[in-house]
């Protein structure tokens, strides 16, 4: 039972002298009461939860989370919360509070009307928004001005790659060193959070873009560039690489043999493809070559230079499948037509035909788990993303697949659910104000009515949603996906500006 009735000063004033974790957070909590009373913050508080906090202590049951404004500002035993007659009280006797969700591969957010809405309805309050454009600089803007109810972005520059580029439009190609400068630059003037690199950068120009980066401060992260071994990419500060490009090759005991020729195969203008399949191809064959004592070696050398790996297993699989695998998904209702059928037109290009095609990409999925649980298991960071908007990634909704693939490749539950919420925190540089339940940080939660400790899909089972202090209940999520699936299935209102400027819907 919750104690003695107070009226919200009182409660306030409660807060401000029970608020030691506001002052671990550096939080002065007198002031912070004070400034709360004054500004007329919202008062909620969670009461009789269990909760997950996103740490490795255990899970506390009976416990309640006081939040005020957009910040978490008390966690503690239920019992000691005294009433107060204007809080939000939101019940949560027999679910489970965890940190809100962050998806650190995404793409389109610019599609207003259905991406932000679906992130937020499966509970995913963040993302790493990986291609930067006028479009969802835009989307980012109005999010943080409060006029647009959407996920935490954080945002790349536009794709940096060579003057070859499997990219048709939004890319930006760099022909020289002042080039490869220039668009440094012009990533800091459009207030990117990173830069974007890509496959085909010539070496000398990679160099570039690293040394303006470290001249602006700016963090970058991308693909494996080509032209360079993967720990020298790393050595250079690249933060992530993603989709394990070059991972099987790096941990393979033919890892010289298919680098050599890869090293003598140039980028065809003609057919830029062409270099691509063939790596893939290479990446393939490498992952049935593992060899511990290399790939200890490349573990240690990515641990030791602070890189991490974004699998992205969501959609290795998509296109470890037939084309037509992923055609019925009930998902797809969330989809635009014009965005469906040209997922039905790119898919070919990658995916299976033969019975023994069919095989060979189910045994390299199967490997790419297996090298990812090795390296988790080595100590390299790994972070939770899905790639969405490549064909049959569906924002949100294909977060809780990744989580699954996470814990199929070794990472028990409690470890999966860190690594999209604390451990990408900390990628990010916001440990000290997201990931975790803990008093000071977002009030960025997730209610489920399930253990996720007990079962990774309990994140499907989703109560409540709190982004920055604003509660969605299950009524408003449902009204969000109702008028999500309504939006996706009205034709876009004239010409759809995104969609002629990028021809390519996603990067990858």
């Amino acid at each position: 039972m919750l104690r003695v009735e107070a009226n919200r000063r009182d409660f306030l004033r409660w807060l401000a002298t029970a608020g030691a974790g506001l002052a671990a957070a550096g939080v002065a909590p007198a002031v912070f009461a004070q400034e709360a009373a004054a500004a007329g913050s919202d008062v909620v508080v969670v009461s009789g939860v269990t909760v997950v906090d996103g740490t490795d202590g255990p899970a506390r049951p009976h416990s309640a989370v006081v939040l005020v404004g957009d910040r978490i500002a008390w966690v503690g035993p239920a019992a000691e919360v005294p009433r107060c007659r204007s809080a939000r009280v939101v019940d949560g006797r027999g679910r489970y509070l965890v940190p809100g969700l962050w998806d650190m591969h995404a793409h389109g957010i610019d599609y207003e009307d259905l991406w932000p809405p679906l992130f937020l309805a499966n509970g995913v309050t963040g993302i790493r928004e990986m291609q930067g454009y006028d479009e969802n600089r835009v989307t980012r803007d109005k999010i943080v001005r409060g006029e647009l109810l959407g996920p935490r972005v954080v945002l790349g520059s536009s794709i940096l790659d060579g003057p070859v580029s499997l990219l048709r439009g939004g890319v930006t190609k760099v022909g020289t060193v002042e080039e490869a400068r220039a668009a440094v630059r012009a990533a800091v003037a459009q207030r990117s959070d990173f830069v974007k690199v890509y496959f085909y950068l010539p070496k000398d120009l990679f160099g570039a873009i690293v040394d303006e980066c470290h001249r602006h401060g700016l963090p970058f992260a991308g693909h494996w560039p080509y032209r360079l071994r993967l720990l020298d990419a790393a050595r250079a500060g690249q933060r992530s690489f993603e989709h394990n490009f070059g991972l099987p090759i790096a941990t393979s005991s033919r890892r010289d043999e298919f680098l050599a020729r890869l090293d003598a195969t140039p980028f065809d203008p003609q057919a830029p493809r062409d270099f691509f399949n063939l790596a893939r191809e290479l990446d393939r064959q490498a992952a049935q070559a593992y060899d511990p004592a290399t790939a200890a070696r490349h573990f240690a050398g990515l641990d030791a230079f602070g890189s991490w790996l974004s699998p992205t297993f969501t959609v290795n699989r998509v296109i470890s499948r037939p084309a037509g695998t992923f055609a019925h998904d009930p998902r797809n209702k969330y989809v635009r037509q014009e965005v469906l059928d040209l997922w039905a037109a790119q898919l070919p290009l990658f995916t299976p035909v033969t019975p023994e095609q069919i095989a060979q990409q189910d045994a390299y999925f199967e490997a790419q788990l297996r090298l990812v649980g090795e390296a988790h298991r080595a100590g390299v960071g790994v972070l939770g993303g899905t790639d969405c908007l490549n064909p049959y990634v569906y924002p949100g909704f294909s977060l809780h697949d990744e989580l699954d693939f996470l814990v199929a490749a070794g990472f028990g539950p409690r470890r999966a659910l860190q690594a999209v919420t604390r451990d990408a925190a900390a990628f990010l540089g916001r440990a000290d104000s997201s990931g975790t339940i803990t008093p000071g940080k977002v009030a960025d939660l997730v209610l489920l009515d399930a253990d996720p400790l007990a079962d990774i899909r309990a994140v499907r089972r989703i109560d409540t949603v709190v982004t920055a202090g604003r509660v969605l209940d299950r009524a408003t999520l449902d009204k969000m996906l109702a008028d999500a699936e309504a939006a996706a299935s009205r034709p876009a209102a004239g010409a759809n500006a995104r969609s002629v400027r990028l021809p390519v819907h996603g990067c990858c």
